[in-house]
């Protein structure tokens, strides 16, 4: 066992309103975050709003077919451009009218012409960094960050052999869970399964072999990697001769608040974590088909998984939220086995690592 040990956060870690503000400018401003899946925009001029934490942005499709997000906000009072979803030929303010190509470039403000110095070749919209992976949406708001391949090593590679068809996917299905908890709460409960036989009969006994477990760091990615449960006690029917990875569970959560999840069967799902407040959070679990044609092993996936991880989850986490307020909590030490494996906590280590890391980032 290591000689060192490490502890858990404090209490004010996840109840301190100035810590849940240092981290929203310090983590999630400056971090990949999932946007959307490209098939939200189909054709030149879609676009759909969106927000990271309480900033407003909106992604757009471009004549060229590229996708770029702005902020969303007009340059002239700051009145939002636009709201859910929609097609947009110019970008027209509703306030004044101040209208934008797609490019985000000033295309005219009434009475310009007027106003002796005006440039509207100076004026545009604010631009957000956004990347394309496999058809998955990523902005990051500090546009000189490193690009995700940087970050997230082997991902895409990875990734693609897990689920060849992946680019002929589109969300079929989202479900949505209000948590009354600290979004570290959570990410952290997903982050380790030493809580899994214990909590979740229904995930260790019919999707994965909680024996082989392990969380392992890779960049800013935790890989999740586990045997199938015994094919004859999975809960669904797959076609295991299909492809290399066909009987495989793995799971590539990203720093610091999203998860791709392949179960056996090739079965893509995704999850976010999206901070609300010092003390709420909505996780966001999406389900993916060919297409996004309904499915009906999808939904039933998803009711089970709804029913029964995703409940004892929440339960879970808010017990854990309602702990970090008691007077009496003192940090226990994480479990750090030498050999990793399902009954340690290092993945737990690395996520503390990664928050220092952005906290102290000048």
């Amino acid at each position: 066992m290591s000689k060192q040990l490490h502890y858990a956060l404090d209490g004010q870690s996840y109840t301190d309103p100035a810590v849940y503000e240092l981290e929203k400018s310090k983590v999630f401003y400056r971090t990949w975050q999932f946007a959307m899946h490209e098939s939200a925009l189909s054709a030149a001029g879609d676009f759909k709003v969106f927000s990271v934490c309480d900033q407003s942005m909106f992604c757009i499709k471009n004549a060229d077919g590229s996708i770029r997000t702005f902020h969303n906000v007009c340059m002239h009072r700051a009145h939002q451009l636009v709201a859910g979803t929609g097609n947009r030929k110019v970008l027209t303010c509703p306030y004044h009218a101040w209208s934008y190509e797609l490019d985000g470039h000033l295309r005219r403000a009434p009475n310009q012409d007027k106003v002796a110095g005006f440039d509207a070749s100076k004026i545009g919209l604010s631009e957000v960094r956004t990347e394309v992976m496999l058809g998955f949406v990523f902005v990051n708001l500090d546009y000189q960050a490193a690009p995700m391949a940087d970050w997230y090593p082997e991902l895409e590679a990875e990734l693609g052999a897990f689920v060849p068809q992946i680019r002929e996917l589109a969300p079929m299905r989202w479900v949505s869970v209000d948590e009354a908890c600290n979004w570290k709460v959570t990410v952290e409960n997903y982050s380790e399964c030493y809580h899994c036989r214990l909590n979740h009969k229904t995930f260790v006994e019919g999707v994965v072999d909680p024996n082989t477990y392990n969380i392992l760091p890779q960049g800013h990615c935790l890989r999740h990697t586990t045997r199938a449960v015994n094919l004859d006690r999975l809960s669904y029917k797959i076609d295991a001769q299909a492809n290399p990875f066909a009987t495989s569970y793995s799971a590539w959560f990203l720093w610091p608040s999203f998860s791709f999840q392949v179960y056996p069967g090739n079965v893509l799902n995704t999850y976010q974590w999206l901070p609300k407040a010092v003390d709420q959070t909505k996780a966001v679990r999406g389900w993916y088909s060919l297409g996004g044609e309904d499915s009906t092993l999808l939904n039933v996936l998803a009711e089970q998984d709804l029913e029964t991880t995703v409940a004892e989850d929440v339960a879970l986490v808010e017990s854990v939220q309602r702990g970090l307020r008691s007077l009496g909590y003192r940090p226990g030490p994480l479990i750090l086995d030498v050999d990793t494996g399902v009954n340690s906590e290092h993945s737990i280590k690395a996520l503390h690592d990664w928050r220092t890391e952005d906290l102290e980032r000048a």
